[in-house]
Formats: C-alpha cells, structure tokens, sequence
C-alpha cells in the first residue's frame, strides 16, 4: 500500500479535517469565555478557511491527476473535480450564513461536523471502488444525522434526526445488499472492472441477479437524493433541523450523490466505447456482448425513469397543499431530485448528459442554499417559518424580498435566470437521445410539472409582495448575513444573463 499516493489523492479531505480540528481547538481551549457571537464568527470564518485551502489543494492534487489504485481518483477531467470544488464552494457559503445563529452554544462542534460531513462528500465523488463510495456516503450520511439534532432544545430538530437515521439505516442496508451481489456476481469492487464483467463475463442466467443488484442500488440512492418513494425523511428533517443544516442537506449531499450516480453512469458507457477511463486505462468490450451493455442499459434506465416520473409527480403535486415554507422546499427537492435522475436516465455517450447534470445540481444546490437563507432570518424574526409569516416582507426588509423573489424565480425555471437554463439545458440533453419517442414525453411531462412548481412558488412571492404585513416591525439581519444572500442573488442573475461562464468553466474541467 502507498500511503503517500493515498495522501495525495486526498490532500483535499485532509485539509478538511485538519481545519475541523483546528475549529475545535480554537472553540474549546481558547474561546470558552468568549460571547457566542465571536465563537460564531471564529469558527465559521476558520471553516472557510479551510475550505479555501482545500480548494487549492484540490487544484494541486487534480492538475496532477492523481488516483489511487483506481478505487479514488482525482484527474483534470472529469465529474470529480467539478463536484469536489462545489462542494467546497457550497460548504463554504454554508458557512458563512451561520453568523448570529443561535440554535446551539455547541458552533466549535457543529463546524467541525460539518466540515468532516464535506470531506465524505468529497470521497463520494471521487470514489469508484464500492467500498471506498460505502465509506464516504457513511461518513458523509453520519454526519447530516448529527447536524440535524444540533438544535437540542427543539423537539422538532430531534424527531427529525430520528427519522432521518431510521430511513438512512435501512437505505444503507439496501445499498450494501446491491453491493453485496455485485461483487458476488463480478468478483471486484472496482466500478470498471464490474461494468467490465457485466458486459463480457457475466452470462444470461445472471441478469435477474443484477437487476435485483440494481433496484437495491436505485433504493439506497434514492434515498440519498431524496427521491420518491424513498423521500419520507425529506419534509420533516428540512423543517426540523437547524436551517444551515438543512441547507447543506439540500445542497452538497446532493451535488456528492448525484456525483456518484454520474459516475456509475459514466463508468458504463466508457466500457462500452473503449474509451480512455479516469483511472487511465483502455478496456474494450469483447465481440458479440453488446447484447449485455443494453440489457444493462435498459434495466438502469428503467428504474431510474420511474423514479424520475414518480418524483417529479409527487413532489410538485405534494408541494401545492404545504403551508410551510420549509416544507415546499422539500417537496420542491424531491421534484428536482425528479428532474436529474431524468437527465441520468437518458446518460448519453457524450460528455453533454454529465455537463448539463453537473451544472443543474451546483446551480440548484447555490439557489436552495440562499433560500435557506432567507427563511431563516423570516423564521428567527418571527417565529414562524408558515407562508403567513413572509406576509408583507417587501415593506418588513426590502432587499431580503428581492433576494427571496430573483431565488424563487430561478428555482421555477424562469428566465433569464440559471434555473432556466439549468433545465434548458438538462431538457436538451434528454432530448438528445433520439432513439425513441420516450424522452420527448418526459421532458413534456418535465415542463408541466414546473409550470405547476410557478403555482407554490408564487404562493410565497405573494404574501411577500402582495398581502400587508400583520406586524410591520421591520425584519433586520446579520450585515454578513446579508451581504451573502445578496452576493447569491447576483450570483444567480448574473449566470442566468451569461450563462456561458458556469458552462464554460464545467466544459474545461470535465475534459
């Protein structure tokens, strides 16, 4: 074993867990006396810190293409290196949206946790060995438990962790079992050599097994993504945790899972091509096993539609009768999570399918974690995170309703907004595999759910701007606080206006 091979490809979760040693060591041994707005202030800026050096780490470890035993790899080209460095970026904005929150005196803790939940984010995506991708999800899933219990005095906080652990045990039970008859059937834990022996080795009496295999990998991720029918832990752990914690939730456990489903995806259609993998070797399909690679294909694609199908329907459909903000947000996830497994379903050859998914998932995990945002500082004012409490924002504290208005928008897929685009381009990519009338109506079915998404959305946008406010004691945050939200906003405008910039900068770091 090389142990400085394994270092180098994860400089980056290293630097992650050496700054969430140091948040605690600056918490604990020196700021105990401190007011807990400076420990706030302390821990969040050394978490940022800490992701900036990852970052950097990461741009040292990719440039030199790294890879470890092909079980993780960290290459200049490829899903990895674009969903570590959101994860980071997400991490970071996370963090910065902590200043003034008052839900636990534990912030050295909760920063730490977070910051070790990114890490194993970071391994998912980068992960292509089976246990390497079991580890991180662990890590990564064990962490979001802890973050949404953070809030000790809130009984929704705790019945919300309970649930979400529950539901995660047995998700991790599913995807382990799926694991478990992969590597009973193919020998390897190695997602290329496993899609190697599926399509050459594996013989016709074996495919039951795999679709099992599969179906059992789809629950265990689904859950993950939040997708129905496995979403039952998504609206009441969105409501009840702590809102940073809900925003990563909603945000990098997205963008690493999805990560992952991309790289099993990839991992396929590179076997079958013979192209060069990202673990820097060539490998043909034998002659005569074509056969295998599309009874694969189909069974993956199938159950990844029905899932996309039965999320998009659900979760919009589920969304209109919430009256809690939080709530629609989480049903509106579980419609999201509907639309790029939509994407993933229709994984074409070409590096089209993993752009457009890689710049919806980062586009709507910086949207939803500005929403978060804003809810939070409605709820701390008021109490409430119920439509009724937004009544009036515009005239309580203007520029949060802005904020909340150009963020809503671009989550319904208005343009010139990035979520337009981000389905614009999502939509096309689907409708790009011409090689049935299937995708033509689930791009159709796509659309109808989203004008149906404008309906809830504009539900809240009308107690904002439209219903006089109960109390019109004006709504303040943190200046940071809002410096942040705005700076999201303008984030979201400004790559709705010039959508080249995020589909440029993906474009050169996939290749």
């Amino acid at each position: 074993m090389n142990f400085l091979e394994l270092f180098r490809v994860t400089l980056p979760e290293t630097v992650l867990e050496v700054a969430a040693l140091l948040v605690l060591v600056a918490d604990l041994a020196f700021l105990r006396k401190a007011t807990l707005k400076t420990r706030v202030a302390v821990a969040a800026l050394l978490g940022v810190a800490g992701c900036g050096a990852a970052l950097w780490a990461l741009s040292l470890s990719a440039g030199a293409g790294y890879s470890y035993g092909g079980a993780l790899v960290l290459a200049q080209g490829g899903t990895a290196l674009v969903a570590q460095a959101g994860i980071l970026v997400l991490t970071a904005i996370t963090l910065l949206l902590l200043f003034n929150e008052t839900f636990t005196k534990h912030i050295g803790e909760f920063v730490a946790v977070l910051l070790m939940a990114a890490a194993g984010g970071l391994i998912v995506a980068a992960a292509q060995d089976l246990l390497v991708i079991f580890v991180g999800l662990e890590l990564l899933s064990l962490g979001l438990y802890i973050l949404t219990a953070f809030a000790k005095t809130s009984g929704k906080s705790a019945e919300a962790a309970l649930k979400y652990y529950l539901f995660g045990g047995m998700s991790a039970a599913f995807l382990l079992f799926g694991f478990s008859y992969l590597y009973g059937i193919t020998g390897s834990t190695n997602l290329h050599q496993i899609m190697l022996a599926l399509f050459g080795q594996v013989g016709v009496d074996a495919r039951p097994m795999i679709t099992a295999a599969l179906v059992l990998i789809a629950a265990g991720l689904g859950f993950k993504v939040a997708a129905a029918p496995f979403h039952l832990w998504a609206p009441d752990t969105y409501e009840g945790a702590p809102a940073p914690a809900a925003a990563f939730i909603a945000s990098v456990s997205k963008v690493a899972s999805f990560a992952l489903l991309i790289g099993i995806g990839a991992a396929a259609v590179h076997i079958f091509d013979g192209m060069l993998s990202p673990v820097g070797f060539v490998i043909e399909v034998p002659a005569g096993h074509a056969l295998h690679y599309l009874g694969f294909n189909y069974s993956w694609s199938l159950i990844l539609t029905s899932l996309a199908t039965l999320s998009m329907v659900l979760g919009n459909l589920a969304a209109l009768a919430q009256v809690s903000v939080r709530r629609l947000l989480a049903y509106s996830a579980i419609a999201h999570a509907g639309y790029i497994l939509l994407g993933l379903a229709f994984f074409s050859h070409s590096s089209l399918s993993a752009n457009a998914i890689l710049y919806y998932v980062l586009t709507y995990g910086l949207t939803t974690i500005g929403a978060f945002g804003v809810v939070a500082v409605v709820e701390r004012a008021t109490g409430s995170d119920k439509m009724d409490a937004f009544a009036g924002l515009h005239e309580r504290n203007p520029l949060l309703a802005a904020v909340l208005l150009v963020l809503f928008l671009s989550l319904a897929g208005i343009p010139p907004l990035v979520g337009f685009w981000a389905k614009f381009n999502l939509f096309a990519a689907v409708l790009g595999v011409a090689h049935s009338g299937l995708p033509l109506y689930l791009v159709a079915l796509a659309i109808a759910m989203s004008a149906v998404s404008l309906y809830y959305y504009l539900q809240v946008l009308k107690r904002a701007y439209v219903l006089p406010a109960v109390d019109e004691t004006p709504i303040k945050a943190h200046p940071t606080t809002t410096l942040v939200l705005v700076g999201i906003a303008l984030a979201v405008v400004l790559a709705g206006c010039f959508p080249t910039l995020l589909q440029g900068w993906i474009e050169c770091a996939y290749r």
